[in-house]
């Protein structure tokens, strides 16, 4: 068996289209070359985004829009940016939001900060005049069924661009949500109703495919790894994590060489995540094959596709959005509070997202792991200290999905040394208060635990997918 790389992430297609109204370029004979010239710029810059950019050009009436509308139809973009560089009617872009498909964001972005007021004549004027149909463009898509948003500042106004970056990094997420792959491989953690997940529900929520997975997909795939393979894979786990004295040699070398299948298994059906779980019974393989896919779990989660146990595809999901949102996103519950400190105690056994521990990642080895069975080698680490933000996605009676989250500061402490992921999250008040807060919002017993300040890019992706965004604040 050949060893193989899991897909690279999906890359997000965005869309841009600039405007003026063509009455003017007679009129005032610079205009149009100044504008033709923010527009390049608008482009350029647009081109230093993690994304795909198909410029439709510079439309100046209905028809050339209608023109652009088409062209973005057929390039399935995932966001198109309307750049509206001076005034414009609403002919000339309705088209281009009713026919694509795609979530519309508008920029009005002037030359610069302010005008040269005594020197400016009206054609001058009329380049910082895009703002001018920004409320005609929000009335028309209002009533042409349309959502509207919109970007306002200047050519090099870096807090505009930032916000241009969140409605791009949305669309990026929006997109591989709706064209991701999932996989789902075992069975339900008996008795965990809030982890109970209907297939079509995410379909029908998110959009994406579902491969519903057995263990024997993976079983097949670990016996024809090589020993070569598993050795590679070994020096893989020494250079990423410290082991600890508890590791067992043999139960390393399974772990690895179970990596090196579940890599085969993530190539081979093109998966963007994976959430699994199996019982199992006196040591028989597929007891062992769960309990053997921590170590690769973990490294597919620090590559960018998401792994996580007990079935917890809703999870997986958010460690997925997350991990797109450049955040990471480790599998987590609640575990203790600790009330003299004032901090909410949270992570999970098994796997972890290795890419946003605190320090190099430690491999400790169980004899037993809690409330499963099976024995062999767990992660060890806490999530990198300062800002972060819970990542859920919970579901209402109706089956409608929401994204639940809630922003804190990891710090330093105690921790205990048992084979799991564990941070110490400070959210600025009463950890039992807190508590009885986030357990409100009906995010469920698991989530994503994110770096940074994450609660802008989910407003953002809240508005692109539809999804209700319920924030749990201090």
């Amino acid at each position: 068996m050949n060893a193989r790389t899991p897909a690279v992430a999906r890359t997000p297609r965005v869309g841009l289209v600039a405007g003026g109204l063509g009455a003017y370029w007679p009129q005032f004979p610079d205009l149009l070359p100044q504008l033709r010239r923010s527009a390049a710029r608008v482009s350029e810059r647009m081109g230093a985004f993690d994304a795909e950019v198909v410029d439709a050009g510079f439309v100046s009436d209905a028809q050339e829009g209608a023109a652009a509308a088409e062209k973005l139809r057929a390039a399935d973009c995932d966001l198109i940016v309307g750049f509206l560089t001076t005034y414009m009617t609403a002919s000339m872009l309705v088209p281009v939001a009713q026919r694509s498909g795609a979530p519309v964001l508008l920029i009005n972005l002037q030359p610069t900060a302010s005008m040269d007021h005594a020197a400016f004549d009206t054609g001058q004027w009329l380049a910082y005049c895009g703002a001018c149909p920004l409320p005609e463009m929000a009335n028309a898509f209002e009533r042409v069924g349309v959502p509207f948003r919109s970007v306002s500042g200047h050519l090099e106004d870096e807090r505009a661009w930032d916000r241009i970056g969140r409605w791009i990094r949305a669309a990026g997420v929006r997109s591989v949500l709706r064209h991701g792959r999932h996989g789902l491989m075992g069975h339900l953690y008996p008795g965990m109703y809030d982890v109970s997940t209907d297939l079509t529900m995410v379909t029908g929520n998110l959009g994406g495919h579902l491969e519903v997975l057995e263990f024997d997909d993976l079983r097949v795939r670990v016996e024809k790894v090589s020993d070569a393979e598993t050795d590679a894979k070994l020096a893989e786990a020494r250079d990423v994590f410290d082991l600890a004295d508890s590791v067992v040699d043999d139960d390393l070398r399974w772990a690895a060489r179970v990596a090196v299948g579940l890599d085969g298994l993530v190539a081979d059906f093109d998966l963007d995540s994976l959430a699994y779980y199996h019982r199992g019974l006196e040591g028989e393989t597929h007891e062992r094959l769960g309990a053997g896919m921590i170590l690769g779990a973990s490294l597919l989660t620090a590559r960018g596709v998401p792994a996580c146990g007990e079935y917890e595809l809703r999870t997986s999901l958010a460690m997925l959005i997350a991990d797109r949102l450049g955040a990471g996103g480790s599998f987590t519950e609640l575990q203790a509070l600790d009330f003299t400190a004032g901090v909410v105690e949270m992570g999970h056994d098994g796997p972890g997202h290795l890419a946003i521990s605190e320090r190099k990642p430690l491999l400790r080895g169980l004899g037993v792991y809690h409330g499963k069975r099976g024995w062999g080698v767990s992660v060890e680490f806490d999530v990198r200290h300062g800002p972060v933000t819970l990542v859920g996605l919970g579901q209402r009676r109706d089956g409608r999905y929401r994204l639940i989250a809630a922003e804190g500061e990891v710090v330093g402490g105690p921790l205990l040394r048992i084979g799991n992921t564990t941070s110490r999250v400070d959210f600025g008040r009463d950890p039992g208060e807190w508590t009885d807060a986030w357990s409100a919002s009906g995010v469920g017993h698991h989530w994503a635990l994110a770096t940074g300040s994450l609660l802008p890019d989910l407003r953002a992706l809240a508005d692109l997918t539809g999804l209700d965004l319920v924030e749990v604040g201090a």
